[in-house]
């Protein structure tokens, strides 16, 4: 494992902002790199052009990064051959028809095993780019350039591809190493601030599984986070860091998630099925937040998390605006049955990953899931309910 670079930390001033703008910060995750610097997406090309060895490269984005950042992006790999694709934005586009379409897209152009796909984009164009790159001739490299806090932070690390599809989110992908991840703070500026609250959903969850004080850290800085500018405070990057830090440490010790990484999906049971069964209305790290809610209320429930756990938990949700209680449009019968086809259950019964306290998980003797009865989650789905 190598890092390099600064940590920082600071109160939201201008000296704060100038010391985020200057912050470089790169460590080696599972083989390739992971660098977050201000400057890194003028580093893009060169940056990929030594991670992939690539002839021929294709630029895979949504309709709205490509006007803000993909375009200028393409015509910095000066003397490549650079494709430019971009797909309409949303969730709902993270589907089968669109793998095919970019499929057919590379091949009329004539890409080959020299090819190379670069991900520009949040959550969604990294998930899809990267099961192209996964499928395209059997497997070609990729370089993730996420542009949103929860890709920057969650997303783009750990090698997880994948489509949605009628029955549930992911469940058609593969693990697929990126070549490199060049995170680029600066282009959180154009983040809408609801995209923004979406990303610090999954910041908690690192504090939550991993790290009480990165935790207490998150709640305290949230005022400024928040703020207008709060996206360039030394704050923030500290935040990607950390996060960074913490997902990276899980994914090393189990990338296939055959234990150990189990606890990222902390949220992710009934967060996934919220998400889908509310047609991607709701925002992925929103779903997660009501998800992380109701499964540490769960937890406490089952008697597996210690008492006041969920309460810490939805304070700092609630002060970070994201929602921490069952949508009332939505049936738990529903969820349970969307659940269920989760493909982290397992013999039919559904299995969380369940916090045994802010900053430690449970159940490490028993794969780092908790099965739990459909019957508590039914009860914890009616009681915690918007009303």
């Amino acid at each position: 494992m190598k890092e390099r670079g600064a940590r920082v930390s600071g109160s939201g001033t201008a000296r704060d902002s100038a010391d985020a703008r200057r912050t470089t910060w790169t460590r080696e995750v599972s083989g390739y790199a992971v660098t977050v610097a201000p400057d890194a997406l003028e580093r893009v090309a060169a940056i990929s052009a030594e991670a992939t060895s690539a002839h021929r490269f294709a630029i895979i984005t949504d309709e709205t990064v490509r006007d803000l950042y993909a375009t200028r992006l393409a015509g910095t790999f000066a003397g490549a051959e650079v494709a430019l694709l971009a797909v309409p934005p949303g969730e709902t586009h993270k589907t089968r028809d669109s793998w095919a379409r970019l499929t057919d897209q590379l091949l009329t152009l004539g890409h080959g095993r020299d090819s190379a796909i670069i991900a520009v984009g949040g959550g969604v164009v990294g998930d899809l780019a990267g099961f192209v790159a996964a499928t395209f001739m059997r497997g070609i490299p990729f370089v993730q350039v996420p542009t949103t806090l929860l890709a920057m932070i969650d997303a783009s690390i750990g090698g997880k591809t994948a489509v949605d599809t009628p029955h549930g989110k992911n469940l058609v992908g593969a693990f697929h190493r990126p070549a490199a991840v060049i995170a680029d703070p600066t282009v959180l500026s154009t983040l809408p601030p609801r995209e923004l609250r979406a990303g610090l959903a999954e910041a908690i969850k690192h504090g939550v599984i991993a790290d009480a004080v990165y935790f207490a850290h998150i709640r305290d800085a949230l005022p400024a986070l928040l703020a207008p500018g709060g996206h360039a405070t030394s704050q923030m990057a500290e935040l990607i860091i950390r996060s960074i830090e913490v997902k990276a440490g899980i994914v090393e010790r189990d990338e296939r998630e055959g234990g150990l990484r189990k606890v990222l999906n902390f949220g992710h049971t009934l967060g996934h099925a919220i998400e889908a069964l509310g047609n991607y209305q709701l925002l992925h790290g929103e779903s997660i937040s009501i998800g992380m809610a109701l499964e540490a209320e769960i937890g406490e429930r089952a008697g597996i998390s210690a008492r006041g756990t969920a309460d810490a938990l939805r304070q700092v949700l609630d002060t970070a605006g994201l929602p921490s209680v069952r949508p009332r449009f939505l049936d738990p019968d529903r969820i349970i049955e969307v659940a269920r086809g989760d493909k982290k259950t397992r013999a039919g019964s559904i299995e969380l990953a369940i916090p045994l306290t802010v900053g430690k998980m449970a159940a490490e003797e028993s794969g780092w899931t908790a099965r739990i009865g459909e019957e508590l989650i039914r009860e914890v789905l009616d009681e915690c309910a918007e009303r």
